[in-house]
């Protein structure tokens, strides 16, 4: 089992540590509802090195990225870009950041779970193209400072000013004996920024973070996520979703020349069956992953994340139904054990997200 940087740290904070994608990660400290909220109101710091950093290096660097990326990346400096990996029948691989250091120096932040996997696609697809591809996940950590007052104190924490980046936004900027890059960037629905550097920078920018940041673990960091329908992989994304089944179709762009898995994903484009939706529970129970979803005496999806929200205290959840039941109001079941609990599909995200897009002095 792989261990972040910050392991003994988190056991120093008495975390609880659970496996999550081949990691010891931390859960929870105080309890996930006090440092949900804790983002929701104030500031919390998470440790997301787990996180995969790939290196694409070389002069067809941009071209490569757009080939194996669904999304355009431009060679607009200093911009994040969400983007999929997408497989040759059409389904989701990854989701991943995409980072243009410039159009020669690309970095590419994976999902835990999925680090190997993707490095090993990447080095199948290189084919001719003029670069080097290499994984540094090792060598680097990353954390995330998220909620409303993150800005408050990110300037001082870094001694330099990064609150003039908007949302989706990144600078590399010196810090110590090194350099760090910082995006206001985040998987809370919540204004905030991600650091990524050499691991000891991570661990010295943690400790320091905790003068005036929460410490907070992945059980609130799905919770949050949830609330603004961010997807995960493995429940909303997977090898057996398409991108236009999840609400991805923004991060899909069929106009751009050939990418892997064009031809496949404008036949799914046309042929979708399938919807990701949020519903409400309207009768007592919580919708839990994979619990089947009814209609008619007939099932026609299933839940692929459900929770008690903690912000807006309702019994809330995403399923992936028959496009034919999707619309706000349809009504259907979901089998809750032996219950049948009925549920509304409602509008998403359940959470209005807050992101910076300018900075207000």
């Amino acid at each position: 089992m792989k261990k972040t940087i910050l392991y003994e740290k988190h056991l120093e904070l008495n975390a609880k540590m659970v496996e999550f994608g081949g990691f010891l990660m931390p859960v929870s400290y105080e309890g996930i509802t006090q440092e949900h909220e804790a983002v929701r109101n104030n500031v919390g710091v998470f440790d997301v090195s787990h996180m995969g950093e790939i290196i694409v290096e070389g002069q067809d660097a941009l071209k490569f990225v757009n080939y194996i990326g669904s999304n355009l990346i431009s060679d607009e400096i200093n911009k994040v870009t969400y983007t999929l990996l997408i497989n040759e029948d059409g389904y989701v691989i990854d989701d991943l950041l995409v980072y243009v250091i410039t159009p020669q120096k690309i970095l590419l932040v994976v999902n835990a779970s999925n680090i190997e996997k993707d490095f090993a696609w990447l080095l199948q697809n290189k084919g001719t193209f003029n670069l080097n591809i290499r994984n540094l996940s090792d060598e680097y950590g990353l954390i995330a400072l998220q909620g409303p007052k993150s800005k408050n104190n990110v300037n001082q924490l870094l001694e330099h000013i990064v609150t003039d980046l908007n949302f989706m936004q990144f600078k590399i900027i010196p810090y110590k004996d090194l350099f760090v890059i910082v995006s206001r960037t985040g998987y809370t629905g919540e204004d905030g920024f991600e650091i990524y550097g050499r691991t000891h920078l991570i661990v010295d920018l943690f400790n320091e973070s905790l003068n005036f940041a929460k410490p907070c673990g992945l059980g609130c960091r799905d919770t949050l996520r949830f609330e603004a329908c961010l997807p995960l992989y493995g429940h909303e994304i997977s090898d057996e979703i398409t991108p236009f089944e999840a609400g991805l179709g923004f991060a899909v762009k069929l106009k751009k020349p050939s990418f892997i898995g064009k031809e496949k994903l404008l036949l799914h484009k046309q042929n979708q069956t399938r919807k990701l939706v949020g519903f409400k529970l309207l009768d007592k129970g919580i919708a839990r992953e994979s619990y089947p979803i009814m209609k008619n005496d007939k099932e026609i999806g299933y839940v692929t994340t459900g929770y008690l929200s903690p912000t807006l205290g309702s019994a809330l959840g995403l399923a992936l139904v028959d496009k034919n039941y999707s619309n706000i109001g349809d009504q259907f079941y979901v089998s809750i054990r032996k219950n049948q609990v009925l549920a509304e599909v409602i509008q998403k995200p359940f959470y209005t997200k807050k992101y910076q897009t300018e900075e207000k002095n």
